[in-house]
């Protein structure tokens, strides 16, 4: 470099005497004041940390960036941020401009953005500005940087989203756009639904945009009020809840509508569940109430409790959920409603989350609706250590009954795993079927010429699966069948390698007694029959 050379100066370029101050303090005294400095200043001494690998510093001064963002300093902000590929404080930047999106428009610093910064930020579908403002503010910028290519900056205005008014007194014109581009954009506002329309949309990561702080309101359905009020522990037969008659023609349904168009690819909704009742429905979203698009459908399935959805991402103001079917009666009751934008990775098939996790959990609503237990739901609770003769299993009678799990929504599910109980040397025979709607099932695993001792792992073809039906159909010690553990998707955990040791001694099973003195027909050890007694 030149201070090898026997110079006495070398003039440090693109940078100010205040910043480099700031880093030869840094340097000598492992300190550094931010808070006293302007922006410029602060942007100049990030660029320097950058320049002399300085990371600790580069990351320190870029949270304290992030801190002061305001409309005056985040175009600039951005553009250092940009250069140097700060992924945090670029990110925080294009959030706080998403929010302000119209003050960023008419803000100074927009004018003196990069090109490539420029592009970065209005190619963003979040930048949720009126098209007529972002055309305004592009062509401002055009003005003040006559040097750049102007028809490659026009290219980021979505013309089909402006009016025919804005088209002809607005874009014409200025003559940066030909009259073959604003033709074919009134063509394509003419002739293109509504909803496949490319418009932008307010983006909130991982927060709940359905509520009254952000403008949201139930517009259609009965007991509007409930729906939005957070309260998701208070509600029972007669109040707490949303609701809608189920008809034929699915033309009644609950609607909402969202402060403002958003980007939302995650909806939540609690479907009331004080009994063992199941719902069917769909979820449609639109831009003008007009033009719907169904992101969502579950009416071939059964549901129930909390559901948890996800779908590609869209832009949209309305939002309806139509009950199409209820075991219990022809109403459609809803007790909470949540949407949403999540950075949370999910894989779709046929319109259905492929889960990665168990699924098959008391935490996601699945629950035990056939089986004997003396603990409801013992078979979902995680617990694979601690069972024994008396505890920790679910069961059926052989010949009598099945052992059927249903979780809270429809999946696509390629596998499961069972605990069978193996408190002693016995083997069990059973299959495994599954179905979506307690009518049609189809069996995934036959085991029924195998002998199959504790741990079970099943995999089968991947398809949908709202209900799981496990079938013993021998057990060499006795007349009953016995699980401990059951998940979906199979979970690759530790298993239980010494039963016996953890289990203690067993117990004598005709000591266990049932209540009022009879004796307990589940019990492992037992070989009386019994009619196969259903949880509700």
């Amino acid at each position: 470099m030149r201070e090898s050379q026997p110079e006495a100066e070398i003039p440090l370029q693109d940078t100010t005497a205040e910043a480099f101050t700031m880093l030869l303090k840094y340097i000598y005294t492992g300190r550094a004041t931010l808070t006293d400095e302007k922006e410029e200043v602060l942007l100049d001494f990030l660029s320097l940390a950058h320049k002399y690998g300085f990371p600790e510093l580069e990351d320190s001064t870029s949270e304290y960036l992030c801190t002061i963002l305001n409309i005056q300093n985040v175009c600039m902000t951005f553009d250092v941020a940009s250069l140097y590929s700060l992924p945090k404080l670029t990110c925080m930047c294009c959030l706080f401009m998403d929010r302000n999106a119209q003050e960023v428009l008419s803000s100074e610093g927009f004018l003196s953005l990069s090109k490539t910064a420029l592009l970065n930020i209005v190619l963003r579908d979040s930048f949720a500005a009126p098209e007529k403002d972002i055309f305004l503010a592009l062509l401002n910028w055009c003005k003040h940087n006559s040097k750049e290519n102007h028809a490659e900056i026009m290219q980021a205005v979505r013309l089909p989203l402006m009016s025919l008014t804005e088209l002809l007194n607005v874009v014409r014109p200025s003559g940066l756009l030909s009259p073959d581009a604003i033709l074919d954009a009134i063509k394509v506002r003419s002739e293109s639904r509504d909803m496949d329309l490319n418009y932008r949309g307010m983006l909130i990561p991982e927060e709940n945009i359905a509520t009254m702080k952000y403008g949201a309101q139930v517009v259609k359905g009965e007991l509007k009020s409930a729906l939005l009020d957070g309260d998701t522990q208070n509600y029972d037969l007669d109040h707490g809840f949303s609701r809608h008659p189920i008809d034929d023609d699915c033309r009644s349904g609950i609607e909402i509508k969202l402060g403002q168009p958003s980007i939302i690819n995650h909806i939540r909704i609690l479907l009331w569940d004080r009994d063992s009742r199941s719902y069917s429905y769909f979820i449609e979203v639109s831009m003008d109430e007009l033009d719907w698009i169904r992101v969502i459908d579950h009416s071939q399935y059964l549901c129930r409790s909390w559901q948890k959805l996800y779908f590609p991402a869209r832009v949209c103001r309305y939002i309806r959920i139509v009950g199409t079917h209820n075991t219990v009666n022809k109403i459609f009751h809803i007790v909470a409603f949540e949407c949403m934008f999540t950075n949370k990775t999910f894989t779709l098939e046929k319109g259905l989350i492929v889960p990665m996790e168990n699924v098959a959990t008391i935490a996601d609503c699945a629950s035990v609706i056939e089986g004997v237990s003396r603990s409801r739901n013992a078979l979902l609770n995680g617990d694979t250590k601690n069972y024994d003769w008396d505890s920790g299993y679910t069961c059926h009678q052989l010949g009598s009954g099945a052992i059927v799990v249903q979780l809270a929504q429809p999946y696509m599910i390629g596998s499961i795993r069972l605990l069978l109980w193996d408190c002693d040397d016995r083997s069990y025979s059973y299959y495994v079927e599954v179905s979506t709607n307690q009518q049609q099932w189809t069996m995934v695993a036959d085991r029924t010429k195998v002998s199959c001792k504790s741990w079970q792992s099943v995999t089968f073809e991947r398809q949908p699966a709202s209900f799981i039906r496990i079938v013993g159909t021998h057990n060499t010690a006795n007349e009953v069948f016995h699980c401990v553990h059951f998940e979906c998707p199979e979970q690759q955990s530790s298993q239980k390698e010494d039963n016996s040791e953890e289990s203690g001694t067993p117990l004598d099973p005709h000591a266990l007694q049932a209540p009022g003195g009879s004796s307990l027909p589940s019990s492992p050890g037992s070989v009386s029959r019994s009619p196969n007694r259903q949880h509700q």
